[in-house]
This record gives structure tokens, sequence and C-alpha cells, in this order.
């Protein structure tokens, strides 16, 4: 694993205009993450980190600055690219699990590699290989409403990892969870981030969920505060 800048932020800055009202989400950020980094976002509701983790990952695009990840400037892609960019390089787990009802877990792992040319065999073994990474390959056949709500977000999270990508983001992934699956779940972005050396981004507002990760930053009112 290395310890290179997988992504550079400098002098970030994101405004929402709302009519004649202009409300700035990210005021001149700057950050760099390291490789297989697991950085906790922190900071109160509105401070701007799910701007921020959003601009990182390619769902948003920034006012002005720039959002540098793996060497390649986000803002200079065309819609078309940056979606391709994201389906390759970035797996998201999202507080509601968005699983599938009537889908298995194994179903659900897979639906991101059939946008793929990968061969049925060669999609059997990353789905094996990602269920394995997050402790679920008992629980292939099983139906969402056949699991607790931990093990459907180490599905969600399975399903994020399933096309290896170089940075995993992770939106209060454990805000609708009770505190063991919260623990559960914590503990597998940990791992990732360990063993795996993926690059893992995590929002939270939960101290005890932020001491998992190897750094955090602060947010208020869109700057960082440390």
């Amino acid at each position: 694993m290395g310890n290179g800048i997988v992504v550079s932020i400098r002098g970030l800055t994101k405004i929402y205009r709302q009519g004649d009202i202009e409300v700035t989400a990210l005021n001149g950020i700057n950050l760099d993450i390291a490789e297989g980094e697991f950085l906790a976002l922190m900071g109160p509701s509105g401070s701007g980190k799910s701007t921020l983790l959003h601009i990182i990952a390619g769902v948003d695009r920034p006012t002005s600055g720039e959002c540098v990840v793996q060497g390649i400037n986000l803002s200079l892609l065309s819609e078309t690219e940056l979606a391709d960019w994201r389906n390759q390089n970035v797996g998201f787990i999202f507080q509601t699990f968005n699983l599938i009802p009537v889908l298995t877990a194994y179903e659900n792992v897979e639906l991101p590699l059939l946008l793929t040319s990968l061969s049925r065999r060669e999609r059997r073994q990353q789905v094996e290989t990602a269920l394995e990474l997050v402790g679920l390959a008992d629980r292939a056949k099983h139906l969402p409403r056949q699991l607790s709500g931990g093990q459907e977000q180490r599905v969600a999270i399975a399903r994020a990892l399933v096309t290896d990508p170089a940075l995993i983001v992770a939106d209060e992934p454990t805000g609708n969870l009770d505190a063991h699956s919260a623990q559960e779940v914590l503990g597998v972005l940990q791992t990732l981030s360990k063993k795996a050396g993926k690059t893992v981004i995590l929002v939270t507002h939960d101290p005890k969920a932020a001491a998992y990760g190897t750094r955090f930053v602060h947010l208020e009112k869109g700057e960082l505060t440390n």
C-alpha cells in the first residue's frame, strides 16, 4: 500500500443559488487525502460535509477551485466522462441501504458488474470476494428482509466494493443502525482501509464513528477548522 496522495483539493468553493440568495456550502477548502487513509469528515448538519463528499466522488461540481483525484482534475471532465470515472473509481455507501428487495444479497452485489464486460465466472469471483470481505459469504442467498440492518448495510458495502474502486465514500452509513450494527459496519470500513488498502471517506457527526478513522477533519460553516 502506497502513501501517495489520492485526493488533492485546493481553494474549493461551492455556492448554491436559491433565487437571489447565495448559500456558501464550502469556502476555500484545502485538503489532501492519502492512499489507504480512512478519513472521517465531521461537522454539524449544514456544515458542508456531504457537499464536499459529493464533489470528491464526482457527483457534484465546485463553483471554483479544484478537486484532483488520482491525478485527474474532475472539473475538466464532461458529464459522460465523469459518469464513467465514477463507475470505475468510486464505491458509494449511503444511510439507506438501497438494496433491491426481490434480489438476494449475491444478486444485489452483482448489479454493478452487469454493466461491465466480465464473464459470469469473473463476476461470481468478484461477488464472492466482496461478500467474504464484509463477512457475509454465508448469507449470499438471503433476501434483504432476511437480514439484520447491519447485515443489509454490509451487503451495500460489498456492492460498493465489487468493482474494486480506489475510493469508498460513505455518507452517514450508520445513521439508521443500532449501536452494535454500527460497530460491525465501521469495523468493516476500517478493515478495508487497513487490509485492502482502500481509501475510505466517511461523513459523520458521531465522534464514536469518527474514532474508527485514521484521521478526522472538522467542517464548520463550509470551512475546515482543524
